[in-house]
Parts: structure tokens; C-alpha cells; sequence
């Protein structure tokens, strides 16, 4: 992962961790939905986004967040580095097939990633 995809990667993380922690869930997904389009091309940042959207799903109690979450880390592992649909947010609210358009604001970083 370059820098500048890894950097704003993390801030995303971190914005969301920060929600996270004053109980603003739908703040912190929000940013872990745009860290799942970030790293989603690398297995480590793509199981983490769903690691934490499975964690604020245990937190709020949604259960079909949950379930989503926990078949979406095990195709985080399998399929990162294979194919994944591009823009797609990674919630559990969304077809995990799905491609979507990318915030026009995050696409600079992922013009970093090569074959994209």
C-alpha cells in the first residue's frame, strides 16, 4: 500500500475509532465505510474495516450487521488481493457483488493502485 493510500487509509480508521469511542456509530461507520474503500484491495486494511463494522455491529446490536461482517472478514482473506467489486462500501446494507461509484475525493488515492 503507497503512502498517500496508506495515510489516508488510517485517517479514515482513525476518524472512525475517535466516533467509535463518543458512541456516534453512525459517524464511525460512515468513515469505516470510506477506510473499506481505501484498503479493500489489501487483505490486512480490508479485514480491518470489517473487523471494526463487525465490532460497532456487536455494539449497536445489529444483527445482520454482524452476520454480513463475519462473511465479508472471511472474504476480506480470500479474495482481497483476487477481486473485489471497486467502490462497493463493505456494509452489510449494501450487496458485497456490488461495484459503486467511488467518492470523487478518495479516487486520487486509489489512482495508486495498479490494474485499476
Amino acid at each position: 500500500m503507497k503512502s498517500k493510500l496508506k495515510n489516508a487509509f488510517e485517517q479514515e480508521m482513525q476518524l472512525a475509532k475517535e466516533a467509535y469511542k463518543k458512541s456516534n456509530y453512525p459517524q464511525s461507520f460512515h468513515h469505516l465505510e470510506r477506510a473499506h474503500i481505501l484498503g479493500q484491495s489489501y487483505i490486512i486494511p480490508h479485514t480491518r474495516s470489517h473487523w471494526w463494522m463487525l465490532k460497532l455491529g456487536w455494539k449497536t446490536g445489529d444483527y445482520k450487521e454482524i452476520f454480513g461482517q463475519v462473511t465479508r472478514i472471511i472474504a476480506s482473506l480470500i479474495f482481497s488481493r483476487v477481486w473485489v467489486p471497486v467502490g462497493n462500501t463493505g456494509g452489510a446494507n449494501v450487496n458485497p457483488l456490488k461495484k459503486m461509484p467511488i467518492p470523487q475525493e478518495l479516487q486520487k488515492y486509489l489512482d495508486e493502485i495498479p490494474d485499476r
